[in-house]
């Protein structure tokens, strides 16, 4: 039936089609249909505390796969994709790396604060905040980045993915909302990394683990994702705010993360900037982050380390964030192959191929010419 090709012509439809699925039903679910809810009464479900009954809550392996069990497959994400995390590459694609990184991160993180210091940081223009535009603003698309520069790039551009990879999940927004002003203890920082921290000590280790774990890399996102639309509401995607929050993301994502790296790149004299571009997109697994954060933040209240209120307040926009953060995925997996052609193109016709590590080639003028006339 060729369901998985199907799902994977969506952008990022692994982690977004399952998640708007699982709201779908979720959705369904909290309509409490009288009929729905006498069949699952006859089958013995048992009533939630509300007194209904729901068939994503019926108990045992059912209710914590697809329920319940959306932080446990994070973590595990977690944990496989930091022993992809390869520290043994070449300084070309170190350099790239960490000037890509760097960039990113703090390019989302100074959108995040101005944001915070004109509006609601917790619900401001759009409904937006700054939870959702730093964890969708630093989290880049790593599949995308590769594919798009083993088209368009060169050998150190492809291998810098290998730090591009320490920006997968909560962490650094994590990071930044402390910066912000969150207190999040050292525990928090500590529950969150350590699975990162022991896949990636695991798979520099031992070459074997690394392949052993890479499968997990995307078997687990379609689950996880499922789970967190099954605490979604589908009337959230279909929200005119929400979508505008969503497009603004991800048009702030494509234009100012891919235009700073654009500058560190010129003020570094590199001659090509398709790897900037190329990473300039969200991440479909970055609509995990509101549910990492809302967690910790749980355990910072519960450590005294954040009122109650706070806590509370990072729980009730996480949904909203999550529909926020899957809208400007797709947004970016349109914007950003749009945006690495025309900087291809743009740059052949000064005579820069991007797929070599010294990309300035040596035309005569006619051959120069040439080249411009076969690219328009």
């Amino acid at each position: 039936m060729k369901i998985k090709k199907s799902i994977e012509k969506v952008p990022g439809g692994l982690m977004v089609v399952p998640l708007i699925f699982g709201a779908f039903l979720n959705t369904i679910d909290q309509m409490h249909i009288p009929a729905v809810m006498n069949v699952l009464k006859g089958l013995g479900v048992s009533a939630t505390e509300e007194g209904y009954y729901e068939f994503l809550r019926i108990g045992g392996f059912s209710q914590e796969l697809f329920k319940d069990g959306a932080l446990v497959l994070i973590a595990l994400f977690l944990f496989c994709a930091g022993s992809q995390m390869d520290l043994r590459i070449g300084g070309r694609a170190l350099k790239k790396g960490v000037m890509l990184t760097a960039t990113k991160y703090l390019t989302g993180l100074a959108v995040g604060m101005a944001f915070g210091y004109f509006f609601d940081p917790m619900s401001g223009l759009f409904g937006l905040s700054t939870l959702a535009i730093i964890a969708g603003m630093t989290n880049g698309n790593g599949g995308m980045y590769a594919a798009l520069t083993g088209q368009y790039g060169n050998r150190s551009d492809v291998g810098a993915v290998a730090i591009l990879s320490l920006n997968d999940g909560p962490f650094f927004t994590l990071m930044s909302l402390g910066l912000l002003g969150s207190s999040f203890p050292i525990i928090s920082f500590i529950a969150v990394l350590l699975p990162i921290a022991i896949g990636m000590l695991l798979g520099n280790l031992d070459s074997e683990i690394r392949e052993f774990l890479k499968p997990g890399e995307i078997l687990p996102v379609p689950f996880f994702a499922f789970a967190l639309g099954a605490g979604m509401n589908l009337a959230n995607f279909f929200n005119p705010t929400v979508v505008v929050a969503g497009l603004t993301i991800g048009i702030m994502t494509t234009v100012l993360t891919g235009g700073m790296g654009i500058l560190v790149f010129k003020l570094l004299k590199e001659k090509s900037y398709i790897a900037p571009v190329a990473e300039a997109s969200t991440a479909g697994n970055a609509a995990a982050t509101p549910a990492a954060v809302a967690a910790a933040a749980g355990v910072a209240a519960s450590a005294g380390m954040m009122s109650v209120a706070e806590a509370n307040a990072f729980q009730n926009i996480a949904n909203v964030a999550t529909a926020q953060i899957s809208i400007a995925t797709l947004t970016t997996a349109i914007l950003c192959p749009i945006a690495v052609i025309l900087i291809d193109k743009h740059q052949k016709k000064k005579g820069i191929n991007g797929k070599l590590e010294e990309p300035r080639l040596n035309y005569s003028h006619d051959t120069r010419e040439r080249v411009r006339s076969a690219v328009n």
